[in-house]
């Protein structure tokens, strides 16, 4: 029965770790690498990662550069952020290519505090499918007596107790995420 408990503690984790994934990628006003890191370049005929054919570096708050190993991969990688949905220019100088992140505007701002407010709730509605998966595995265990009715509603206690946890965890981060936003 303790598996059932660990089995939603890794799910629920899952699910706080994907919505912080999602938030890495937003965009504010800061430069980071993990807005390049899903552009896929046209490598050789080979769709593949930039972070896979050149070094990603942040050298201030407002700068990417972008060091290909292969001077044929140049014009793949800048093509490739180009045709992202981010907005970047590029500006590739032979041998570095260089994205100067602008600083965003007030309505762009609110668009993505409404997308993280997205991730949120997706992740605390994939946290509560988690706790309703596990209190169906619960009840199964009731009705196989493997487990009476008073461990049922106990376990029932502890996996609302975790819900209510990763809920507020999912919420601090979009707090923290929605400060990172809105901050000039």
């Amino acid at each position: 029965m303790h598996a059932v408990i660990d089995d939603g503690k890794k799910r629920m984790a899952g699910a706080l770790a994907s919505l912080g994934k999602e938030f890495s990628r937003l965009r504010t006003g800061r430069a980071s690498v993990t807005l390049i890191e899903p552009i896929m370049a046209d490598y050789y005929g080979t769709p593949t990662p930039v972070s896979q054919i050149a070094s990603l570096s942040v050298p201030d708050s407002r700068t990417i550069t972008i060091q290909p190993w292969d001077k044929a991969a140049f014009s793949a990688v800048e093509k490739a952020i180009l045709k992202s949905d981010l907005g970047l220019n590029p500006v590739n100088d032979g041998k570095l290519i260089r994205i100067s992140i602008p600083p965003l505007t007030e309505e762009r701002r609110k668009d993505l505090v409404k997308l993280a407010k997205k991730f949120n709730e997706d992740a605390k509605v994939a946290v509560r499918n988690v706790r309703r998966d596990l209190n169906e595995d619960l009840k199964k265990l009731l009705k196989d007596k493997d487990i009476t009715e008073d461990e049922q509603r106990k376990l029932e206690g502890e996996v609302q107790k975790l819900t209510d946890e990763t809920i507020k965890k999912c919420d601090q981060t979009f707090s923290a995420k929605e400060k990172e936003i809105l901050e000039l």
